[in-house]
């Protein structure tokens, strides 16, 4: 039979003045181990002898706490005792019984689906999502929506009703008042031990961040989206976006380098650097194509075409699918030249994103360009000056492309036909006010 003997750690932590009880599991020769229980008790109140807690006599508020951790305790070495019992033992080891520990203390994160959102909101969202049209990157984003809503659901599960639960009807505007103030305090809540088993049931890939105002009104904008459909398809009457206004967003004038300073990047001596070089080379590729990089990191030699580089946009593929041609000058043809011996079809020799993302910092700030700029802050949306270098990336090379090119011909129609803005687009409205030049220009006509 089964036997299970406790002990205590001999660590003790400093703030509480309790050590962790030890668990040791004997089931058969083959059977033999040790794991952590994951409950705790002052050294003065632990008997080694017999493996329980001292409990005084006296009714106190220590006693009632002795009491219930040796009932856990009990509870505890019963559950091992009895799935060891019903369990294969082709299955037991170490890890089968920290698991069990883990699922005694923790049964939500074993039965998420159990505890999880009301039947069908879920999933009908991820079916709204998958048989949407969209560009895998905006799947990947409703995604993310998903997410924070499964982990804004076990938020409030925690914290203001255990039986709390989304559907489509009970959605309201408070509800989604309560979901943009988890959206804005959700950085905090991810470090906070007792909200760790929210992240650990629906994990993101990076631990959530401070959010911007216009990072929430996209997530809104998205999640009306789903509503919208929801009330086509004749899912629900109810509509909570009817009174909750979504905030405007604020974006500042964009950032980009001249003509001047991409020649100064791209004539620099990097042969200290020749990894650094690769990525510098790349960047002004960027600089001179307009792509975004999701569709850059797409580019084989095949969407080289008569000297020009020709591609459909990811981002507009699925609702507006537009073969865009941009011509290459000589310093991209040179480019390209250096590199067309590199293995496989790929265009250049890529590395990751993130990584492409900090070399471009530091091609930057080994090229000396590195003059102050005047950004808004996303978060607080309150003005910083910055050395450019410093918010370098991969996306300034198309603003690099766009900038420049609207300085010289002052058309958008032309523009937007080579970078792929369509016409009114308010991103490109943008660029409209950022050369001092043109504004000298047009001043100097007063005279």
């Amino acid at each position: 039979m089964a036997t299970i003997t406790l002990s205590l750690s001999s660590k003790v932590d400093k703030i509480s003045n309790k050590s962790e009880i030890l668990i040791r599991f004997v089931g058969s020769r083959e059977h033999i181990f040790r794991c952590k229980s994951g409950l705790y008790i002052t050294p003065e109140r632990w008997n080694d002898a017999d493996g329980k807690a001292i409990i005084p006599r006296l009714a106190t508020a220590e006693q009632k706490s002795l009491v219930n951790l040796q009932t856990t305790l009990d509870n505890l070495k019963n559950a091992i005792i009895e799935s060891y019992t019903a369990v294969d033992k082709a299955k037991v080891d170490k890890a089968w019984l920290e698991t069990l520990v883990d699922e005694f203390h923790h049964p939500e994160k074993f039965h998420v689906q159990e505890k999880s959102m009301a039947p069908g909101f879920i999933e009908l969202f991820y079916s709204f999502v998958e048989n949407r049209k969209l560009s895998l990157v905006r799947k990947n984003n409703f995604k993310v929506i998903g997410r924070a809503l499964q982990r804004f659901e076990l938020y409030q599960q925690a914290t203001e009703n255990e039986k709390f639960v989304l559907t489509l009807e009970s959605f309201d505007p408070e509800a989604l008042r309560q979901f943009d103030k988890f959206l804005r305090e959700e950085c905090v809540y991810c470090t906070k031990p007792e909200y760790k088993i929210i992240y650990e049931t629906f994990p993101e890939k990076r631990t959530p961040q401070a959010r911007g105002q216009n990072t929430i009104n996209d997530v809104h904008t998205k999640f009306r989206t789903f509503y919208i459909w929801a009330i086509d398809k004749g899912l629900t009457s109810n509509n909570p976006f009817k009174n909750f206004k979504i905030e405007e967003c604020v974006y500042g004038t964009p950032i980009y380098i001249s003509i001047e300073e991409r020649n100064q990047i791209y004539n620099k001596d990097f042969s200290s650097r020749p990894q650094l070089a690769i990525q510098r080379d790349i960047f002004v590729f960027q600089c001179l194509t307009c792509l975004r990089v999701g569709d850059l990191y797409k580019m084989r030699r095949d969407n080289i075409i008569n000297d020009a580089i020709e591609y459909i946009q990811r981002k507009t593929k699925d609702g507006r699918p537009i073969t865009l041609r941009v011509p290459l000058n000589d310093t991209a043809k040179e480019i390209l030249k250096r590199y067309e011996t590199i293995e496989g079809n790929t265009l250049l020799p890529f590395i990751s994103e993130q990584k492409y993302n900090d070399a471009i910092k530091k091609v930057f700030e080994f090229a000396e360009v590195t003059r102050i700029v005047t950004v808004v802050n996303p978060t607080t949306r309150e003005e910083e000056k910055k050395p450019i270098n410093e918010i370098a990336s991969s996306h300034m090379a198309r603003r690099t492309f766009i900038g420049n090119l609207y300085k010289k011909v002052k058309d958008p129609s032309l523009v937007g036909s080579l970078s792929g803005h369509k016409e009114g687009s308010k991103a490109f409205a943008r660029y409209r006010d950022i050369d001092e030049d043109m504004k000298k220009d047009l001043i100097s006509k007063l005279d």
